[in-house]
């Protein structure tokens, strides 16, 4: 085996389908586009017309969604528009490990978050401002944070003292725990156990979490007596709860999964849907699925209109 150290992986992406690069890479790029664009958008009416905890907490997701996609995809396109397999430095491959789980778990802890704000909504009404106040939604928030870094330090740490002996391609495209290891030239089981564990403790964690503050909801909810009324109150989570399924649905598909070579293809379409469809998704679900963000939205048309 040869010992010389490594500086570089070459990511293969989607380099086996050749004719298929440009199409791919103009889908891809229509949904980074909707992604970033749909944010802003969302951060710019909660900015203006939307004070209330629910919509701190969704701004604040609208911002970790635009840096999400920004590890990922810029270098994604790149690769698409070169047409050929491109290089990535191992420090630079590590770089993007680290923000990307970051990022990704402080989005799922700040889902459970939401779960709770809610819950607090829906089931205590009076008590809503008082539970919710700035204080306790800024450390919901910095939770979220600081969990995420712990979640992606322990990943970048471990991932970044594995021996790489040989010019290795990456089969994924980006540089995710589980492909990386696979390049390892030592045992890395205990890697492989860390990732299920940690991996498994986080996302089922903060799964249950909300879970619960729905199965707390879903009580409250039959003990009204109107459907109108059961219909009104459940319209306050809907968008909440699709993105939940969304979120959680592809990311334990994506690290959940066992260590084989026949998992190769398969993670990465789960990657596509954790890291692309999902993100593009969850803007068009909070405007299509809620009133009063249609409704900034219109009263926003409006202004911008007339003044023309």
């Amino acid at each position: 085996m040869n010992k010389t150290a490594v500086n570089e992986f070459i990511l293969l992406a989607f380099s086996q389908y050749n004719q298929l690069q440009i199409l791919i890479f103009l889908v891809i790029l229509l949904m980074y586009m909707t992604t970033v664009i749909g944010n802003i958008i969302i951060i710019g009416l909660i900015k203006t017309d939307l004070h209330t905890p629910m919509y701190f907490f969704i701004g604040v997701f609208a911002a970790l969604e635009i840096s999400f996609v920004y590890v990922t995809v810029p270098k994604l396109l790149a690769n698409l528009i070169i047409g050929m397999e491109n290089t990535i430095s191992v420090k630079d491959c590590i770089t993007q490990l680290h923000f990307f789980h970051f990022l990704g778990c402080a989005e799922g802890v700040l889902l459970a978050a939401m779960g709770y704000d809610r819950y607090v909504a829906i089931c205590q009404p009076l008590r809503y401002n008082n539970i919710m106040n700035k204080s306790i939604c800024v450390q919901l928030v910095l939770g979220s944070w600081i969990t995420g870094l712990i979640y992606a330090t322990i990943h970048s740490v471990m991932t970044s003292h594995l021996p790489f002996c040989t010019f290795e391609k990456v089969h994924h495209f980006f540089c995710d725990v589980k492909p990386v290891i696979k390049l390892a030239c030592t045992d890395t089981r205990l890697n492989e156990i860390t990732l299920t564990t940690v991996s498994g403790l986080v996302t089922t964690g903060t799964f249950l979490l909300t879970m619960i503050s729905y199965c707390y909801i879903s009580g409250h909810l039959l003990q009204i007596r109107t459907a109108k009324g059961r219909c009104k109150a459940f319209s306050t989570c809907s968008s909440h709860l699709t993105i939940v399924i969304l979120f959680y649905g592809t990311a334990m598909c994506t690290y959940l999964g066992p260590f084989s070579e026949d998992s190769i293809e398969k993670d990465k379409v789960a990657a596509i849907l954790f890291t692309v469809v999902t993100p593009t998704l969850n803007p068009l679900i909070y405007t299509l699925r809620n009133k009063e963000v249609k409704r900034a939205l219109r009263k926003f048309l409006t202004k911008s209109v007339s003044k023309h």
